[in-house]
C-alpha cells in the first residue's frame, strides 16, 4: 500500500513552523515525511532556507514518522560530512531515515566560490560521493583523490543497518543511470507517461528498491485562491533543466519568471479547489507503482491543507492499490 507523506519545504516556511506542521501532519494521518535541503530559496517571495540537517534531528525526535531528505554532496557538502550526518541519524532513529542524492543546483552550490561544473562532471562527482558515503557507512577507512578528495576518513558512530541511498532524478536518462548505484528512486510529479518511462528505465536497468514521488500541489477552498497561491509561490520553479540547474541567485529566478503564465504553473503544480481532482491525480500516481508519495502544498500556510487532506483526501486513498 502506498504511504502518503508530508513534504517540508524549507525554502518557504520558517523551520519552527515546519516542525509544528510535520507534527500536526502526523496527527492528521500522514504516514511519512520528506525534507528539502537548500541554502537558498527559489524566489525572494519564498523567503526562507533553514538548515535541513538540524531540523531533521528535531523532527525525528518530535514524531514517529520516517523521513527522507534530498541532498547534493560534492561541493557545498563534503561527502564524508554527509556520511557522518546520515550515519548519526540512522544510529539514533533506526529504520526511519533515508537520503536521496543528486547532482545539485547552482543556486545552492555557488556559495563555495568554486566553479559550477558541467552536468556530466557533476554526475561523475556524485558517483564518487556515493561510493565514499557507502564505504564510510560500512565502517571502512576512506582515502580518495578524484573530483572530491578524502584523507583517511572513518565514521566512529554508525547505524547497524545503513540508511538507504536513493537516486534523485527528473529525466529518463538520469533514472536509468541511478539504477547503477541507488537503493531506490525519487522524482517529482510530471505527466503520467513521463513518470512511467522513468520507472521503466530505472527498473529495466536493474534498479532496485522503493519508488518515491514528491507531488507539488496547491489547494484552497476557492479556485482563485488556489491559483493565486501557486502563482505567487511557485512560478519561479517551472523551468526545466538545465535552466533550473544553472541559475544561481533568487534575483535571476525572479527575473526570468516575471512573465510566466498561470497555464505554465499548472504544468508543474496540481492546482485545484476540488478535492476530488486531487484524489484522482494521486490515484493515478499510485497506479504507476510509487511506494511513497510526499504531498507538497506550495503555499506557506500549511495547517488548512493538512487538516483538509487528512480528513477528506487521505482516507479515500488508503484502499487504493
Amino acid at each position: 500500500m502506498t504511504v502518503f507523506g508530508f513534504h517540508a519545504s524549507h525554502e518557504q516556511v520558517h523551520p519552527r513552523e515546519l516542525l509544528e506542521a510535520v507534527t500536526h501532519a502526523e496527527r492528521a494521518g500522514f504516514g511519512a515525511a520528506m525534507s528539502s535541503d537548500h541554502f537558498s530559496p527559489w524566489s525572494q517571495r519564498q523567503g526562507h532556507s533553514g538548515f535541513a540537517w538540524s531540523w531533521l534531528g528535531a523532527a525525528l525526535q518530535a514524531t514517529n514518522l520516517s523521513f527522507g531528505v534530498v541532498n547534493a554532496p560534492g561541493q557545498r557538502y563534503h561527502p564524508a560530512i554527509i556520511a557522518q550526518a546520515i550515519g548519526t541519524l540512522g544510529a539514533m532513529y533506526p529504520g526511519r531515515f533515508w537520503a536521496a542524492l543528486g547532482s545539485g543546483e547552482a543556486s545552492n552550490e555557488h556559495i563555495t566560490g568554486d566553479g559550477w561544473p558541467r552536468k556530466d562532471v557533476r554526475n561523475a562527482r556524485l558517483r564518487e560521493c556515493v561510493d565514499i558515503i557507502r564505504a564510510l557507512l560500512a565502517g571502512e577507512e576512506v582515502s580518495h583523490d578524484g573530483l572530491v578528495r578524502v584523507d583517511r576518513a572513518r565514521l566512529w558512530t554508525r547505524p547497524e543497518e545503513p540508511p538507504a541511498l536513493i537516486g534523485a532524478a527528473v529525466s529518463v536518462e538520469t533514472a536509468r543511470w541511478c539504477a547503477q548505484w541507488a537503493d531506490g528512486l525519487v522524482t517529482v510529479n510530471a505527466p503520467a507517461e513521463h513518470l512511467r518511462q522513468m520507472i521503466d528505465a530505472y527498473r529495466g536497468a536493474g534498479g532496485r528498491g522503493p519508488l518515491y514521488l514528491q507531488v507539488h500541489l496547491s489547494w484552497a477552498p476557492e479556485q482563485a485562491e488556489a491559483e493565486a497561491i501557486a502563482y505567487e509561490q511557485w512560478r519561479s520553479n517551472v523551468f526545466a533543466p538545465p535552466v533550473c540547474w544553472d541559475l544561481d541567485t533568487v534575483e535571476h529566478f525572479d527575473v526570468v519568471s516575471e512573465r510566466v503564465s498561470m497555464e505554465r504553473v499548472t504544468e508543474v503544480v496540481n492546482v485545484s479547489a476540488d478535492l476530488g481532482r486531487h484524489v484522482g491525480w494521486l490515484e493515478e500516481y499510485v497506479a504507476l507503482g510509487f511506494d511513497q508519495i510526499a504531498l507538497h502544498h506550495v503555499g506557506q500556510e500549511q495547517r488548512g491543507f493538512i487538516d483538509t487532506f487528512g480528513a477528506e483526501v487521505l482516507p479515500k486513498l488508503r484502499n487504493v492499490t
